[in-house]
């Protein structure tokens, strides 16, 4: 089997990488059975040297969309497409044109190669709770599910969801096995801040453990949706692997969500690393922060995703011992589970 993963060479198209390799063989809607024999990782940057050492990866760095106009990157052969590049939602915000094509024109982009491939690739989008919003003077719902009508509030959300509808499109012409997978916010993700209005919710874990301070830009009652890295990667191999008749419709799964408030993640973090590593966390609301991520929903009905072997992680402590066994050499402090 030949997959390709955007935004390879980043943390999350990293970590699927090394989960992908571990399998001794893996089913494909089409497809049927078999072990990975390629995975071809694209990415601005290449991926980290133990990817780029094995023998079944290559790595073919560049902008997407030039390196598909240019042909130094095809779809000829490849069985599936995780399509997780994209500009973050702070970038978004702050800058339309470069959501536009990074988000929008790169996936359209993406999308008309996979159609036009001799047998159906599975294509996995990764889109985001972001998709959910509620307009000014209305309320969302207490808890979404996946055939809860989006409402973006933001550009990045708008860009996702314009992509799902795409994805969704081209499943329904038969051009593709399309999957859209709205995942949540990931923490905690290891590496350095990013310009996601969300990079908090990994760094005021991430940095703290490392002995550095981290501002939190919301207050503490905010709500949140949070996943670890353990059940991000389940969610996308569950997206990759299972079969259409069992996938269902409509093409969206909202994934398995922790639901807590970041004066509990800071609760958490005093209980597990004690209290000098908790006062690290510097309070300072940023109302611009604030607003986009007060706007994304916090609880998700689930059941679609329980129904295909799904499940949410089960504290917020849960996340940081996740963290912590991803990555025991970014914890300069001791902790207590």
């Amino acid at each position: 089997m030949r997959i390709l993963i955007t935004g390879g060479g980043g943390f999350l198209g990293a970590s699927l990488a090394r989960e992908l390799l571990q399998l001794q063989n893996i089913h494909l809607e089409g497809k049927g059975s078999g072990p990975v024999t390629e995975l071809v990782l694209t990415d601005l940057v290449a991926p980290p040297a133990d990817l780029q050492a094995n023998a079944r990866v290559r790595s073919v760095v560049g902008d997407l969309s030039h390196l598909l106009s240019t042909h130094a990157l095809t779809l000829d052969g490849v069985d599936a497409v995780v399509h997780l590049a994209a500009a973050v939602s702070g970038e978004c915000e702050a800058n339309l044109d470069l959501g536009l094509q990074s988000n929008l024109q790169t996936s359209i982009n993406l999308l008309q190669a996979a159609r036009h491939q001799a047998k159906q690739p599975v294509f996995v989008f990764a889109s985001s709770v972001a998709v959910f919003g509620a307009p000014a003077g209305q309320q969302l719902p207490s808890s979404i599910s996946d055939t809860f009508q989006p409402t973006p509030q933001s550009s990045y959300g708008i860009q996702k969801f314009m992509v799902e509808q795409l994805v969704a499109d081209f499943t329904r012409k038969g051009l593709i096995h399309g999957r859209n997978v709205r995942l949540m916010t990931v923490s905690v993700r290891p590496g350095k801040p990013n310009g996601a209005a969300s990079s908090f919710l990994s760094g005021m874990f991430r940095e703290p453990l490392a002995g550095q301070a981290c501002t939190v830009p919301v207050p503490a009652d905010t709500r949140v949706a949070l996943a670890s890295t353990d059940k991000t990667m389940q969610g996308l191999l569950c997206a990759l692997t299972t079969p259409t008749s069992q996938w269902g419709a409509p093409t969206a799964v909202n994934l398995p969500a922790l639901t807590t408030t970041v004066g509990e993640m800071a609760q958490a973090l005093k209980e597990v690393a004690g209290d000098a590593t908790a006062a690290l966390l510097d309070w300072q609301v940023d109302a611009k922060v604030q607003a986009i991520v007060s706007g994304w929903p916090s609880q998700f009905d689930n059941d679609r995703a329980k129904s295909l072997g799904l499940v949410a992680d089960t504290s917020v402590k849960s996340l940081i011992h996740s963290y912590a066994s991803r990555h025991p050499q970014a914890i300069r402090c001791t902790l207590k589970f």
